[in-house]
């Protein structure tokens, strides 16, 4: 036996044993990100959770689309319910489900249509979705997989991986502070459209690290910034622990 080339050989095997996938890579990394949310609570101790959230959606010349000021609500525990509230031209507004069912009211008013009820159950799916990053990540649903460092348009290093939920789905990159492990910004591909969302302020008022202030920018295909199609203000979180 050639014992001059055994060595390097049983060194790169070794190495190639030891080096993790990137899909475990990428495990790790949300793991780490969500203890790094987490302060003096935990996410799985939440029964309920209700905050205000303020949305102002903007063109491309910067003019101001719509502005709405919801209350959203979440109940975790024992199943998923959720309920967002606002107020439109002085009529309340209200869209519930209660676990299994979307209802749909408009001041005295109950909406029954079932494409119209679809939606708004969407529009609640959404909003959890972007509320509960870094936490809900860990969806058995979804294909995670580890990309390494990349720079954000700013030069801003981050640790980024990618989220698969499916073929006929929206593809999601997730980028995080390599320091801090914090979740500081996502960028979605869609259908129609190219998205970076980066998340500029959190609270910590409740013990966990939670949005404050997010932007939502239009890209293009290198990632460069096109303009500015969102900004969102959350506020007066109240947080229920079991």
């Amino acid at each position: 036996m050639n014992y001059k080339f055994l060595l390097p050989f049983l060194l790169s095997l070794f190495f190639f044993s030891c080096t993790q996938s990137p899909e475990k890579q990428a495990q790790e990394l949300v793991e780490k990100s969500i203890s790094a949310h987490q302060l003096s609570k935990n996410w799985e101790n939440i029964s309920s959770i209700k905050f205000k959230k303020m949305t102002r959606l903007l063109d491309e010349s910067g003019v101001v689309e719509s502005e709405s000021e919801q209350w959203v609500e979440f109940r975790l525990e024992p199943y998923f319910e959720a309920k967002l509230t606002w107020t439109k031209d002085s009529i309340l507004h209200v869209v519930n489900f209660n676990g299994s069912k979307t209802s749909y009211q408009m001041g005295e008013n109950s909406i029954q249509n079932d494409g119209f009820l679809k939606a708004k159950k969407a529009e609640i799916d959404a909003a959890f979705f972007a509320f509960a990053q870094p936490w809900n990540l860990l969806d058995e649903n979804a294909t995670l997989t580890y990309e390494g460092e990349k720079s954000l348009e700013d030069a801003k290093s981050v640790q980024s991986i990618r989220v698969d939920y499916g073929p006929d789905s929206d593809v999601w990159w997730f980028y995080f502070d390599p320091t801090s492990s914090k979740l500081i910004a996502n960028e979605l591909h869609a259908k129609d459209h190219k998205s970076l969302i980066e998340n500029l302020s959190y609270d910590e008022t409740t013990g966990i690290v939670l949005a404050k202030e997010r932007k939502s920018y239009r890209i293009d295909e290198t990632g460069k910034k096109l303009f500015l199609r969102a900004e969102y203000v959350y506020s007066d979180y109240q947080v229920t622990f079991e």
